[in-house]
């Protein structure tokens, strides 16, 4: 059984709008739909949805219901950090699942390429992440801003959404994570290699699977969608 978890807890603060950039229309609909109904049509056997708690009625209601997403078994509040809402995501979790996704909600353009080849992925080597090569040369900088180093290319990746764990091994990261007291955690994939020793299979991701955080990256996903 797979599992995907859809973060949607953010609150819009770096969009400067009071609305929470989940719920800004994108083509007409909001923005957390285009995630949602990928999974939706997917082979994916259920969604849990993590969002805040003051938005959970809505979300149920207007966002869920509405659409007919009927994957969306659950809707649960969020925590403080990342990391906290992904893990109330797990916890959530059908306890038959085996195959735990975990995805940005403000990423419209996930594939269902890349949720097949996430779930293959899993089976085969347990963690994988979608990514795509950096485009740009990379710079290291000291405290002053001075070039110290130049990383190869060829060997950097942009991290996307989903990542995709087996179940046990996401679970018990977690539980080392919150043994260490770590809140030094940018993604999910670090907690696996960190806490246990996990390599992370990298997959192919899509340029087009971009992140909706600022005005300008809404303005851009008006555009890919129309293309």
């Amino acid at each position: 059984m797979v599992t995907a978890i859809v973060l949607a807890a953010g609150n819009g603060s770096r969009m400067k709008s009071k609305t929470p950039k989940q719920f800004m229309e994108l083509d007409g609909r909001p923005l957390i739909y285009y995630a949602l109904s990928r999974f939706e049509a997917s082979i994916v056997d259920e969604i849990i949805v993590v969002t805040r708690q003051q938005d959970i009625d809505y979300m149920r209601k207007d966002i869920v219901e509405k659409y007919g997403f009927t994957k969306v078994r659950r809707v649960v509040a969020g925590g403080k950090e990342r990391f906290d809402s992904v893990e109330k995501g797990i916890r959530a979790a059908n306890k038959k699942s085996t195959t735990i996704m975990i995805h940005d909600g403000a990423r419209p353009f996930i594939t269902n390429t890349m949720i097949l080849d996430s779930i293959s992925a899993v089976r085969r080597y347990k963690a994988c992440t979608v990514a795509v090569p950096v485009k740009d040369t990379i710079k290291v900088v000291d405290e002053d801003m001075n070039s110290v180093e130049t990383p190869d290319r060829r060997k950097l990746y942009i991290v996307q959404t989903p990542q995709s764990f087996d179940r046990k091994l996401i679970e018990e990261a977690y539980k080392r994570l919150r043994i260490s007291g770590d809140k030094n955690i940018t993604d999910d994939t670090m907690i696996v290699e960190k806490y246990m020793g996990q390599t992370v299979k990298v997959i192919d991701g899509d340029y087009k699977n971009i992140k909706i955080t600022t005005e300008e990256d809404l303005i851009y996903a008006e555009a890919l969608i129309k293309m």
